[in-house]
């Protein structure tokens, strides 16, 4: 890279809601820079670890202006089906059920989403960022940031210098530009980890996946492809995104294999037969926080950076995407006019466009996750009643479709 350089936007954090982003602009021809504190190559696990993204149908159209879509080394699964139930550890699920098919939210309606390996979304993202020339890269670096008036001016260590109209943190959610800007954050924990993993399990899963709602917590199945592993091929295989209160979470995690795959059995059901652990497994602290504005002086927060929900509805990484589509909508329009992608007027409207939708999802998913993360007998008794009245209201079985799929 050159020692000074100047670009419209500089995305910082090279994860999939900044890395997506920086792509997508730079695919349009707008100069961009892209700042990561680690080094992208090692950022791929050339292994099957069993992580992987559920992303939206509406999530997609991104990842393929930015084109990334095209470049996934590894086949996407479509998820063409989603089975909700509600139960107690130990006995059957209510049967009072809630099933949604994609093509309920119209004729040409396509999957609800895709579920994409965490190591093939890496993959895609490192090669395009690597391909685009209107793209600059300074991966690992940090930088020195100072945000005026006119400008942005980011420093390397190395002496790099930057000159940005408009700097996005994409960092995660202990953003330090956030913390920077002085932008107060509400947050909270649920006390609850999630365990994440994979299983091969002898049954198909024919692309459906499960929401199973229990009292300690939410556990989903979600369908993948065939996957290779050091074991061979496992031709029958989903992830699993298991939700526990964090001591029984903790304790869980630790369990061998055979009893590890008892628990999952336990949850699951019978429905895909004997299940097996594969990859990895890991587990994260779960907790909600969320930014009183997601903008500061040439500042525009995206991701987790700018909110963090609970992983009840899949739609946490979806809701950054959809950040990133709506600023990257913007800033394209602003540079098409001969606006400043980074002024004041241009950042508000960023605001009014997904702060009130943010909101929104954090209230929904909070509200899931306390509405059946009970045992009360009557709450039982009307959250059941509620499944099953939804599955018989087809316009409103519709906007909760729709919302699966990110296109409400």
């Amino acid at each position: 890279m050159p020692g000074r350089i100047e670009v419209v936007v500089a995305v910082v954090g090279a994860g999939p809601v900044g890395g997506a982003l920086a792509c997508r602009l730079a695919a349009a021809g707008i100069a961009t820079a892209v700042i990561d504190r680690a080094a992208l190559p090692p950022m791929e696990h050339p292994d099957f670890d069993g992580r992987a993204y559920a992303i939206a149908a509406g999530s997609r159209p991104l990842l393929e202006a930015g084109g990334i879509w095209d470049l996934l080394p590894y086949a996407p699964c479509p998820i063409l089906g989603i089975r909700v139930t509600d139960g107690r550890l130990g006995h059957p699920p209510s049967p009072l059920s809630l099933r949604f098919g994609h093509r309920e939210a119209g004729e040409a309606a396509g999957p609800f989403g895709w579920m994409v390996e965490a190591r093939s979304l890496r993959m895609a993202l490192n090669a395009r960022l690597s391909e685009l020339a209107s793209l600059f890269v300074l991966a690992p670096a940090t930088v020195r940031i100072v945000r005026q008036e006119n400008e942005a001016r980011l420093t390397a260590a190395d002496g790099a210098e930057i000159i940005a109209s408009l700097v996005v943190a994409a960092e995660g959610k202990a953003s330090p530009l956030a913390r920077a800007a002085g932008i107060p954050f509400t947050r909270f924990s649920y006390h609850q980890q999630a365990i994440v993993t994979a299983i091969a399990h002898a049954r198909p899963h024919h692309n459906i996946a499960l929401e199973h709602f229990l009292p300690a917590g939410p556990f989903a199945q979600l369908p993948m492809s065939p996957a290779v592993t050091p074991d061979g091929l496992a031709e029958h295989v989903s992830a699993i995104v298991w939700t526990e209160p964090t001591r029984l979470a903790e304790a869980l995690y630790r369990l061998d294999e055979t009893r590890f795959a008892a628990e999952i059995e336990r949850r699951l059901g019978p429905h895909l037969g004997t299940v097996r652990p594969l990859g990895k497994r890991f587990h994260y602290p779960l907790g909600a926080h969320f930014a009183d504005r997601v903008t500061g002086l040439r500042l525009a927060l995206a991701g987790d950076s700018a909110h963090g929900i609970h992983p009840i509805a899949g739609q946490g990484l979806n809701l950054g995407l959809r950040d990133a589509m709506a600023l990257a909508g913007l800033i394209e329009k602003a540079v098409a006019v001969g606006e400043d992608p980074g002024s004041p007027v241009v950042l508000e409207r960023y605001q009014r466009a997904v702060r009130g939708r943010n909101l929104l999802m954090l209230a929904a998913t909070d509200g899931l996750e306390r509405l059946f993360g009970n045992d009360l007998p009557p709450l039982r008794f009307v959250r059941d009643l509620g499944i099953a009245g939804v599955n018989r209201i087809p316009p409103l079985k519709r906007f909760f479709i729709r919302q699966a799929m990110g296109l409400g």
